[in-house]
């Protein structure tokens, strides 16, 4: 599959029900929570998509603003033809971008593919620095009691381009 046919978009209203089904495999496999298209039309806003020419989506990605200059990364997924092709970086260079021209300080993710985000300058945090993040959805996720993911966070120096 051809990258450069792919181009990243903010989510459309009629995306709110085909982003589900692109996190599908990777919910199943605890990798992300679940979203539910009231929520993502809920937030659209904070959504980004990555489609192919013919209209396709085969990556998404969203944000969450916990306020004080502190965005999450979340969501991140890409179709199983696309895996391992660059599109995740693609994706998670567009999230930060779009959360530095909001005025970001600190982006940060829980992952389970630390280095993907390392590759990107990202830093190995403890999770206990995002409080918010804790009580806002681990409280809901079926890995409480046994996350085995890991924190990274990015300081957006004086908000400048990357």
């Amino acid at each position: 599959m051809n990258l450069d046919l792919v181009k990243i978009f903010p989510a459309l209203a009629s995306d709110a029900e085909k982003i589900p089904l692109l996190l599908a495999p990777y919910v199943e496999r605890q990798i992300v929570l679940p979203r539910q298209p009231d929520e993502i039309l809920q937030h659209l806003g904070n959504f980004l998509v990555a489609r192919r020419s013919n209209g396709e989506l085969v990556g998404v990605v969203a944000l969450r603003d916990f306020g004080s200059g502190l965005q999450e990364i979340r969501s991140l997924a890409v179709s199983a033809a696309y895996s391992g092709r660059g599109l995740g970086s693609k994706l998670l260079l567009a999230a930060i971008e779009l959360a530095r021209k909001r005025g970001a300080k600190q982006v940060f993710a829980l992952t389970l593919r630390p280095r993907l985000f390392q590759r990107l300058d990202f830093d190995l945090v403890e999770k206990e620095q995002f409080p918010q993040k804790v009580w806002a959805d681990c409280s809901k996720c079926p890995k409480l009691d046994c996350c085995d993911e890991i924190a990274v966070s990015l300081t957006l120096a004086n908000n400048k381009s990357h």
